[in-house]
Formats: C-alpha cells, sequence, structure tokens
C-alpha cells in the first residue's frame, strides 16, 4: 500500500470543506452538466483544492475526479494506484441546503480501494477507513488536534458501533429510490420488521459502516467517484460492497466508469 497519511487527507478534505461551505452559505448559481447531473462553483473549487493538495502531497500518485478532465483508458489501464475523488457528492442534497453533501477520496491500488476518507463539510464529521487499520468516526472534525495519524486514531470512535436490533435497517437514497430497490425492501419485510432510512450522498455507505444500516442496495446508475471511499470505509468495517450480477467485490479503473448496479452489506 502507498504510504498515504490520513491526517493529510483529513487536512485536504477539511480545506475542500471550507469551499463548499464558503459556497453553500450564500445563494449560488446551478448549471447542468452534458449528463443532465448539477454543477456548482462549489463542485469546482473543492475539486481543484483537493487536487493541489493531493498533487503537493503525492506528486507520484495520479488523481482521477469527477470534476477533472476526462482521461483516456489508454493512460489510465496500467495506473498502479491513484486518487479517485468526488470533490462534492450529493450535489442535489448540496443544492436542498440539507447538510448531507460530502468530499469523497480513496486510494485505489490493483483496482480495488485501500483506503478511504468521507467528510461532511455541514456535519463536521469525518469518516475513515484503511485496510489493515480499520474504519473509523470523528465528530467535530474541523476542532480536532491531530498531530499525525495515531492521534487522529485515537480521538476517533472505532466502526461499527451500532448495536444488531431486531429491527432489519435499509438505507436508501433520497433523491434516488428505484423499483428494483422498493422490491428488494419488500422482500426482507416479508420474514422481517423493516426500518427505512433516507440518506443523502456517501453518507449511506457511512451509516453501514457505523452499524446502523444492515444493507444500502443501490439499483440505480452511479459513477466510480461515488463509491470509492464509501467501499474502502465499509470494507475496512468488516462489511462488503457486491456487484448485484455474481456477488463479487467491486472493482474500479474500468474502461466504463458508469458502475452497475451494487448492494452494501454489514
Amino acid at each position: 500500500m502507498a504510504d498515504v497519511s490520513l491526517t493529510k487527507l483529513l487536512q485536504i478534505s477539511l480545506d475542500a470543506g471550507r469551499e463548499i461551505l464558503d459556497v453553500y452559505k450564500k445563494d449560488f448559481d446551478v448549471e447542468t452538466k452534458d449528463d443532465d447531473s448539477p454543477l456548482t462553483e462549489a463542485d469546482q473549487r473543492a475539486h481543484h483544492s483537493i487536487v493541489r493538495g493531493l498533487q503537493e502531497a503525492y506528486s507520484e500518485v495520479p488523481v482521477l475526479s469527477e470534476e477533472g478532465s476526462e482521461i483516456p483508458y489508454d493512460d489510465r489501464k496500467d495506473w498502479p494506484a491513484f486518487f479517485l475523488v468526488d470533490p462534492l457528492d450529493g450535489t442535489k442534497e448540496f443544492i436542498k441546503k440539507n447538510g448531507e453533501f460530502t468530499v469523497n477520496i480513496a486510494l485505489i491500488e490493483g483496482q480495488y480501494p485501500v483506503a478511504g476518507v468521507i467528510y461532511a463539510p455541514a456535519l463536521d464529521t469525518f469518516y475513515f477507513g484503511k485496510e489493515g487499520l480499520g474504519a473509523f468516526k470523528l465528530e467535530q472534525a474541523s476542532q480536532a488536534d491531530v498531530t499525525g495519524d495515531e492521534t487522529l486514531v485515537a480521538q476517533s470512535v472505532r466502526l461499527p458501533f451500532a448495536e444488531q436490533g431486531d429491527v432489519v435497517n435499509v438505507v436508501a437514497s433520497r433523491s434516488h429510490m428505484s423499483e428494483e430497490t422498493e422490491a428488494f425492501i419488500d422482500g426482507i419485510r416479508r420474514e422481517n420488521e423493516v426500518d427505512v432510512v433516507s440518506a443523502g450522498s456517501s453518507l449511506k455507505f457511512c451509516l453501514v459502516a457505523e452499524g446502523k444500516a444492515d444493507y444500502y442496495p443501490r439499483y440505480a446508475p452511479t459513477m466510480e467517484w461515488d463509491t470509492g471511499a464509501g467501499q474502502a470505509i465499509v470494507e475496512a468495517a468488516g462489511g462488503n460492497v457486491l456487484r448485484y450480477e455474481d456477488d463479487e467485490r467491486f472493482y474500479y479503473n474500468r474502461e466504463n466508469l458508469k458502475n452497475g448496479w451494487f448492494l452494501v452489506k454489514k
């Protein structure tokens, strides 16, 4: 695994969070990208902040970001490692001003995530996970006195921390609920009491990592940068992110960056 400091990724995430909140607190324009998804000044400012921070700290590791220029598959297919970035995940939640948007940064090695961080600027909550270390949650992240990874871990709560109950908790997208997702929930409901929790952005992965949700079915399109950091944290917490078609572990840096359906479970 590349020698990546979680403390450095925290600092980069906090910097991006400040850029996002600066826009969040005022009126802002919303553009529409070619795929009809929304784009704001906050997406672009966070992208530039994150890429600058990653390149200064890890100049040898390429960056694949949602808001970056498209990188041809022939140029990236042999990358041994790269950062996968969503500068502002949950732009729709950002526009609604409900606080459920995140900064996502994952380190991918050999097509699989080995480390990931998710920062929710409006909640000031930082989730992180690393292969061999575990997964953690740090609240009031911008106020933490962190001098290195050991102090970061010491000030954080190890995931999962929620106890298993009698009710099956399923987390679903606040903005994207498909018929197939509803059918999955109905299937569980035939044998169990089910509580459906709605959440925006990659916070759905975090609820599974915490143990607050048993399943997160995503039977609708996403992109690689939507899932890399969340998968790293869920897997570091002992969970799984599996492809719908064959129950195999989700992998990355494919020629087509659009994800198929998947299921996250603790």
